[in-house]
């Protein structure tokens, strides 16, 4: 069984799609390893886009706060405060 690594951080809109930078440095090559095929390594961070039926599922958007961990050996992302659902 690996580690679990668990970061939070914001959402932001980068050429129209929402986006997840994540530092290298504190989730190690463990993110990079179960985000194969949905992540790509962009200097020293791991960027992940997010799809827009994935957003509107977990209700966030540009500047919410999600955490991400790779439980199960999965790239899994959490909204900390979802928006209302309308």
């Amino acid at each position: 069984m690996s580690d679990v690594t668990s970061l939070q951080g914001p959402v932001e809109k980068i050429e129209g799609k929402l986006t997840l930078f994540i530092p290298l440095e504190a989730g190690e090559d463990q993110f990079i390893e179960c985000s194969r095929g949905i992540g790509e390594v962009e200097g020293e961070y791991l960027r992940i886009t997010i799809p827009e039926w994935l957003s509107g599922m977990l209700g966030i958007e540009e500047g919410s706060i999600v955490s991400v961990d790779n439980e199960g050996e999965k790239f899994n992302i959490h909204p900390v405060a979802p928006l209302p659902l309308q």
